[in-house]
């Protein structure tokens, strides 16, 4: 049963992440400035991001990761580096509307970025691709992937 419920886990939050990231994709108008630009915390770091030379950069990272990671947890593939890197993801989202113990308008030191944050280290920990997903085939053909 636990089984089961690691891998609805893993694919639901995998959709979520291939969903926004998709909507990202294929939006032309998309941008992270918006959101960047309100930090709090960490605002010279977040100006940074949104300087004309690195927004770009950004905004493809932002889009891509989000949507590779959504691929990674629905096909259970390289999770623990995917989940590794999307836990990294959910805590640049995070740091920005962090103003020490409020988080955004309705959060109180957690979020919903720290909770998925969270459930992709615990993917990464109990390697989560390897119940119902491409991991356990992979890493039997490709063992440096293991």
């Amino acid at each position: 049963m636990s089984g089961i419920i690691l891998v609805v886990l893993r694919v639901a939050l995998g959709w979520l992440m291939l969903y926004s990231g998709f909507n990202k994709l294929m939006n032309p108008d998309w941008s992270a400035a918006g959101y960047l630009q309100g930090a709090q915390t960490f605002k010279p770091l977040y100006d940074y991001f949104i300087s004309p030379g690195v927004l770009p950069i950004v905004n493809a990272l932002n889009e891509w990761g989000q949507t590779l990671l959504g691929v990674s947890l629905i096909l259970g593939a390289f999770v623990r580096l995917s989940s590794v890197l999307g836990a990294l993801l959910m805590l640049l989202y995070y740091i920005p509307i962090l103003q020490f113990p409020i988080v955004g308008e309705h959060s109180y030191i957690v979020d919903e970025h720290i909770i998925y944050a969270l459930i992709l280290l615990y993917f990464a920990a109990v390697g989560a691709g390897r119940t119902w997903g491409l991991d356990k085939w992979i890493s039997k053909k490709f063992p440096p992937f293991s």
